[in-house]
């Protein structure tokens, strides 16, 4: 069924891509993915012609394979807008391959010479690397198998490494990897990543990636909650027809890419893409205004009882502490000329406050102990080291710790949803005073740079807004703040 056809079904727009080759691979093929990287390749397609279609690779999940295979790769986008949903048919996507039933198809396909470039929506915890020492993680459960059984790999570090030793025995070019998951230098820390790793397989296939697999950074930015009933029933009442695999997403969308792409690219600038010599001036001002706050609103909401990024930002004084942090976190980058700090902050509260996009909390709130150091502790530090405000730092990481505490005593902490959570279960188990329950989580080996851990006006400033939280509530602790 993949791209055979110029319809996929009943009620389905004419495919315009039909004909289009493949030339990426992307990685991870969720909501996020399909509401953004997939959109933009569509229209720069679309502008600019070229073989850029995509075949998505689920490392895990078969239901999505499943279910975008049987329309032949198509989907609809809604776009919620105050002013009224929009709908969009995306036809980039190919087919999709599991990579947990058809391993040899998916390593077939990134062997193939026409696939150019890799993309990779995994999630921070997929990778299996200490952003720290720029190592893989022996321990990680994908790192080890794959070590030790390299040709029948389950982890995304594991098949990147044997598609490329692959091309580099048959000759080929490598691909070139992009990875579009929310970490620091996200490029960099990749290409670490897979040459530790295949260096300790092959120290000759390490250093041949080293030499010559290219890894750009790239900043994504686009709120795509989880699709619900009410995203599949908007499909239906605008289209006529069903669509297991539509998102929802809002307007506003960006994507900024190193142009560093030796074996070609789609034209994604004709889609509005940035492409810059250096990402990282727009990826810290998102890792800290935009997914900083992010943090702060989900642990917030999920103690206040507000389900929603949207209920948060409708109490008034929630809105003004996260509004606070966003200026906050601005203190913390480097004054870039392109950029706007202020009037970005003033973008993102409007976004956050769209009634028309149901963001779970719940939904942010998962796998803090990935999140944490870029969004909220390494700007944290910056800004005690600098001198500046470190107090909606402080508030933000309190209601992580007490959103923590709170699912250790309600249900033992079977509803933490984090890579860590036999840990945090056994630090929390017993915990009830402030003071104790930071010192089991900032403990936790390898979570908080050492200056945070050693200083005590950071100590004091996060168990002073905990304690506050715990006797308090979420919303008391808010209003103690604003003062």
């Amino acid at each position: 069924m993949t791209g055979s056809s110029e319809t996929v079904g009943k009620g389905w727009p004419q495919n315009p891509l039909a004909n289009a080759g493949n030339g990426i691979v992307h990685i991870g093929v969720g909501a996020f993915h399909r509401a953004h990287q997939a959109v933009y390749t569509q229209q720069a397609m679309l502008a600019a012609g070229g073989d850029w279609r995509i075949i998505g690779v689920t490392p895990r999940s078969t239901d999505i394979a499943d279910q975008l295979n049987a329309q032949d790769g198509a989907f609809c986008v809604i776009v919620r807008n105050p002013a009224g949903d929009e709908c969009q048919t995306i036809y980039t996507i190919s087919h999709v391959l599991a990579a947990a039933r058809e391993l040899d198809a998916v390593l077939d396909a990134l062997s193939d010479p026409a696939i150019r470039i890799v993309t990779l929506t995994v999630t921070e915890k997929a990778y299996g690397i200490d952003r720290q020492a720029m190592k893989v993680l022996s321990d990680h459960p994908a790192i080890a198998h794959d070590l030790a059984h390299p040709g029948q790999p389950t982890g995304v570090i594991g098949i990147l490494t044997e598609a490329l030793r692959r091309r580099r025995d048959a000759g080929n070019a490598p691909f070139t990897c992009l990875c579009c998951d929310n970490l620091p230098e996200n490029g960099a820390v990749l290409r670490a990543g897979m040459v530790d790793f295949a260096s300790r397989l092959d120290a000759d296939l390490g250093e041949w990636i080293a030499q010559n697999v290219h890894f750009p950074s790239s900043m994504v930015d686009r709120i795509t909650p989880a699709s619900t009933d009410a995203t599949y029933e908007t499909v239906r009442a605008m289209t006529g027809h069903n669509d297991a695999c539509a998102v929802e997403t809002e307007p506003f969308s960006q994507w900024v890419i190193e142009d560093d792409f030796p074996t070609g690219r789609p034209a994604w600038e004709k889609a509005g893409v940035l492409m810059v010599d250096d990402v990282r001036p727009y990826e810290h001002m998102k890792l800290r205004m935009l997914n900083g706050t992010h943090s702060l609103i989900a642990y917030l909401g999920q103690l206040a009882g507000y389900k929603y990024v949207r209920d948060v930002m409708a109490d008034e004084d929630c809105a003004k502490l996260v509004h606070a942090h966003m200026l906050a976190a601005a203190q913390t980058l480097v004054p870039v000329a392109a950029l706007d700090f202020a009037s970005y902050a003033d973008d993102l509260v409007a976004r956050f406050q769209n009634p028309a996009i149901a963001h779970e909390t719940r939904q942010i709130a998962m796998d803090g102990t990935e999140k944490l150091p870029q969004r909220l502790l390494h700007p944290a530090q910056d800004a005690l080291k600098e001198g500046k405000e470190i107090a909606t730092y402080a508030i933000a990481v309190a209601f992580w710790m007490a959103y923590l505490h709170k699912l250790v005593v309600q249900r033992n902490g079977n509803d933490i949803s984090d890579p860590r959570q036999a840990e945090i279960i056994a630090a929390l188990s017993g915990k009830a005073a402030a003071q104790d329950i930071y010192n089991a989580l900032s403990q936790l080996p390898g979570l908080f740079p050492q200056s945070l851990l050693s200083s005590s006006v950071w100590m004091q400033a996060v168990v002073s807004r905990l304690d506050c939280i715990l006797t308090q509530g979420a919303l008391g602790a808010v209003t103690a703040e604003l003062g």
